[in-house]
């Protein structure tokens, strides 16, 4: 890749960062799907100044991606990205018009979200045993909050003591692109974060602790993203055989219970920070499937 497409993609990412706010993990992808993009333009056709790439060879690329067993989601996900690098290039007027006019991404299967099941999770808070210790406390009230919340693993680990409002029990979350949203929370839950944040000073040591965090491991240490799903992973393989056992699966947990039980779209779009309302709709599936095998086995003549 030539120098001038680095500072190109430089420039697109900073904006990314510092304009839309988007979060690192979504710059570190546009910045690896770019990459490979361009590395593609100079092995294939020994091309990547922006006003000469064709629409042509966007589908060479995406024709290779999906030679690599690369599936629709992930070609996608690489065509929006370019998409909105292309975008940025005619707003600049670096390009007189976008290569991506004609490009025709990939019908993608829509899939719906797995869930852990009501008796699952009633499984894993009402009969599994934690350790007796703080590790074991802070994996409880990790997997509670994520439950309960809806929030996304980044979300959680960002949560803050500051971000509880015990009088009014809620908390603040900073979600995509710094938006602030505010979910309410049961008084149970906030007794225990309550409770948590009280045992802090008896459990760890006060020199080292992370007291700005409101979970944090033994060592005083915030949370990370692999500890985390770790023991979301772990947990959940006692109680369900589902095939994700990810933070992001109870996510979908928190959604799916609520549309089923008859909670406003709007409200759980809200809830999940969703800019879009065509982002929650896919929870009202598992409602409808649910409707179905109801209406099976209770209609006469179903």
């Amino acid at each position: 890749m030539s120098q001038t497409q680095h500072i190109h993609i430089r420039v697109f990412l900073e904006y990314l960062r510092f304009q839309k706010r988007y979060s690192q993990h979504t710059i570190v992808s546009y910045q690896n799907d770019l990459n490979g993009f361009f590395d593609f333009l100079l092995a294939q056709y020994n091309e990547t100044e922006l006003p000469k790439i064709k629409s042509i060879y966007i589908r060479s690329w995406m024709a290779e991606l999906k030679a690599a067993d690369n599936s629709s989601k992930t070609i996608n996900r690489k065509i929006s990205a370019l998409k909105t690098f292309f975008k940025y290039q005619l707003k600049q007027g670096l390009i007189g018009t976008s290569p991506m006019v004609t490009v025709v991404s990939p019908k993608q299967s829509k899939r719906l979200p797995e869930f852990v099941a009501q008796q699952d999770i009633d499984t894993l808070f009402d009969a599994v045993e934690f350790p007796d210790d703080w590790d074991g406390r802070t994996e409880r009230l990790v997997l509670l909050l994520l439950y309960s919340t809806g929030v996304r693993q980044a979300e959680l680990i960002g949560l803050k003591e500051e971000h509880i409002d015990f009088s009014k029990s809620t908390i603040k979350v900073l979600g995509k692109g710094s938006k602030e949203r505010i979910i309410p929370i049961s008084s149970k839950l906030i007794s225990l974060i309550e409770l948590y944040i009280k045992e802090k000073s008896l459990y760890l040591d006060q020199l080292t602790s992370n007291k700005e965090y409101l979970l944090v491991k033994k060592n005083g240490k915030k949370l990370y993203p692999k500890w985390v799903y770790n023991l979301v992973k772990k947990y959940l393989s006692l109680v369900t055989t589902i095939t994700k056992k990810s933070p992001h699966v109870l996510r979908h947990t928190f959604a799916t219970h609520l549309t089923n039980n008859g909670a406003d779209l709007n409200a759980v779009k809200e809830l999940l920070g969703h800019s879009s309302l065509a982002a929650t709709q896919i929870y009202t599936h598992n409602t409808i499937e649910k409707l179905k095998d109801i209406y099976k086995k209770a209609h006469p003549k179903a």
